[in-house]
């Protein structure tokens, strides 16, 4: 992948705003930190793309309407609450062997996966 000025400042931003934003919520925050930034919504999406496909940022998927993008690229999972919207990791440690059990009682060949625990967070619990 080409090295571009715009992806640096959408990479840096993602990794400072660790939130899992939508490509409209990291424009939001390119926006307020550069004001005088050129940066438009479609180069950011379109480098987001770009930076999942290439394994540099994780996509995820399955969130309201909107992809939501992470800069932790490590093996971890995602809780998200139904309440405020957040996401929030959770450490791989949690479903130990998920994958090869898996893989052992159904004799699938997995590549990929992506688990999302959906419910209320701790804080709006409270």
């Amino acid at each position: 992948m080409n090295y571009s000025r715009q992806r640096e400042v959408i990479l840096d931003t993602l990794e400072r705003n660790a939130i899992h934003p939508t490509a409209e919520k990291l424009m939001e925050v390119i926006k307020e930190e550069n004001p005088d930034s050129n940066i438009g919504i479609a180069t950011v999406y379109r480098n987001l793309r770009k930076l999942a496909d290439a394994g540099i940022i994780k996509r995820i998927e399955g969130l309201e309407d909107a992809e939501h993008f992470d800069h932790n690229t490590h093996t971890h999972y995602h809780f998200i609450c139904n309440k405020c919207k957040k996401v929030f990791d959770i450490d791989e440690d949690i479903a130990d062997g998920i994958i090869e059990k898996t893989t052992q009682k159904t004799g699938f060949a997995i590549t990929d996966y992506d688990i999302v625990f959906k419910g209320i967070c701790k804080n709006c619990i409270d």
